[in-house]
């Protein structure tokens, strides 16, 4: 194999190196599961360090597997987006852990925004709503407590990245400080139309312009792996945020095209085409990727716990031992006994953004068991989702013909069943499930001149279908008792929230 591609997958719970051959099929893959550290309720950081270290690991181990550095031909990387991370340009050293994406520490912040009235003028510039979940009040924060941050900022001494951008100072021992279109585009820090680092948003949000990186095409030149890290230097040739890497992967390349990624949280995105879209209905609008001949906008929804909600069902009610033992609980049981979960555990995204809500368990009775609770948060994740394709109704975009997924919650077979039964649309699974990888690999082929265009891609093998079978009359009864819930949830919500 001479023209592997090496795709670097740096999520919120691991590190994933996988190195996919000529047609796109992955070869050899190496993983790392990622320190997540919790200082104070609320606050979720990582250390850039340990990412590091297993970046180089996963890496190694990967090309190893495949052949050696002789058959990588480009790099590709896909990120946890909105991650925040700073570090001394001189010595490439962090200044603070990374502040995670879930992490809600600015949320007062952020609320004093929006009283004063910010939050109309932030989203018809960035597309995005007023929330701790972005990247601009999270480096702030940094610059504001660590001591001496803030001026060593300004006078250019420091450089702000997502993990991407980080990971690209590391590999090239510090000669490229950039970023690509669509991670820029989810720092609050970044207009839309034209797409373009804002000076007024970096002093809304008193974030220094010296410090950005240089924001490029999500296929083409982020310069070249140091020979010291895997042997010789490699072209770093593709870089997205991990949900426009899942779209260009699922091949979402034409308008109305959309997929959903169940991970850690879920992540509904579509392809909005070449002109910069305008939510009313709370929904992001954001870059979905750009290439030499190429530039798409999209739409997306984020649900902050989707697989965190099983996760939490066996780590924190340790009602299953094992993720998969979910799919049987809620199997078992003839309907959900009027148990409904909110899962805001981190607050709610779209469509409600509020940092404050908290979750809930309603409708339980003496009749309820674990598995009611259990398959109520199954559930939670399908009406999250309808939640969100309504909104992208509301905004006028067609009704997706097929809702693609991926992510670990789509093993469940029960939840996608349900999930297309409560949105009333087929849903499909590919048979390779790392699609947020693919799709970094595929906008490395393409910036490293291995094909032509992202659509220059073959099919792979058939997806699993799941086609809507619930009547109208259920899932009409089903909504209403998930709304009914969501609203109480939100009644007990922190009042400042919604100032």
């Amino acid at each position: 194999m001479r023209n592997g591609i090496l795709a670097i997958d740096q999520g919120t719970t691991s590190t994933r190196a996988i190195v996919f051959n000529e047609a796109f099929e992955p070869q050899a893959v190496s993983q790392i599961e990622l320190t997540q550290h919790y200082p104070q309720p609320g606050w979720v950081e990582h250390d850039l360090e340990e990412i590091w270290r297993a970046t180089l690991q996963t890496c190694r181990e990967a090309i190893d597997k495949a052949g050696g550095p002789s058959a990588i031909a480009a790099i590709g990387i896909t990120n946890q987006r909105e991650t925040t991370a700073i570090w001394d340009r001189a010595t490439g050293a962090p200044i603070h852990r990374a502040i995670v994406w879930q992490d809600r520490r600015t949320a007062d912040r952020c609320d004093a925004l929006r009283a004063a009235g910010h939050e109309a003028a932030v989203q018809e510039r960035t597309g995005l709503v007023l929330d701790p979940y972005f990247s601009a009040t999270k480096i702030a924060w940094i610059l504001d407590h660590v001591p001496g941050a803030r001026q060593r900022a300004e006078e250019g001494a420091l450089a702000f990245g997502t993990i991407d951008s980080f990971l690209i100072w590391r590999l090239t021992n510090g000669r490229v400080h950039a970023t690509d279109v669509t991670n820029a585009a989810r720092t609050l820090l970044y207009t839309l139309a034209p797409p373009d680092w804002s000076d007024a948003m970096c002093a809304l949000f008193a974030v220094p312009r010296a410090i950005l990186p240089e924001a490029r095409p999500s296929a083409g030149d982020f310069g070249a792996s140091d020979p010291s890290h895997f042997g010789r230097a490699i072209p770093i040739a593709g870089v997205a945020g991990d949900q426009q890497a899942a779209l260009v992967g699922h091949g979402c390349l034409s308008p109305g095209r959309a997929k959903a990624t169940y991970g850690t949280g879920c992540f509904l995105v579509m392809n909005a085409g070449q002109t910069a879209p305008h939510s009313k209905n709370r929904l992001l609008a954001t870059i979905g990727y750009q290439t030499k001949d190429q530039f798409s906008y999209a739409l997306e929804g984020s649900i902050f716990s989707a697989g965190a909600t099983i996760q939490w069902l066996r780590d924190g009610l340790k009602i299953i031992q094992a993720s998969r033992e979910s799919e049987a609980l809620a199997a078992s049981l003839k309907d959900n006994g009027g148990v409904y979960l909110v899962p805001a555990f981190a607050g709610l995204g779209a469509p409600q953004w509020n940092a404050d809500a908290r979750g809930a368990i309603v409708g339980l009775t003496r009749d309820s068991t674990g598995a009611h609770v259990v398959r109520a948060g199954i559930e939670a994740i399908a009406y999250q989702t309808r939640d969100l394709l309504d909104a992208l109704s509301a905004d006028g975009a067609p009704a997706p013909e097929t809702l693609l997924v991926d992510g670990g919650v789509t093993a469940n077979g029960w939840a996608m069943q349900f999930l297309a039964d409560i949105c009333e649309a087929p849903v499909e699974r590919p048979a390779y499930q790392e699609v947020t990888a693919l799709g970094a690999a595929r906008l490395a082929a393409l910036g490293a001149g291995l094909i032509p265009d992202l659509a220059a891609v073959p099919e792979g093998a058939p997806r699993a279908r799941w086609a809507p079978q619930m009547s109208a009359e259920e899932r009409a009864r089903l909504l209403g008792g998930w709304r009914r819930a969501v609203a109480g949830a939100l009644a007990v919500a922190r009042p400042a929230a919604t100032a």
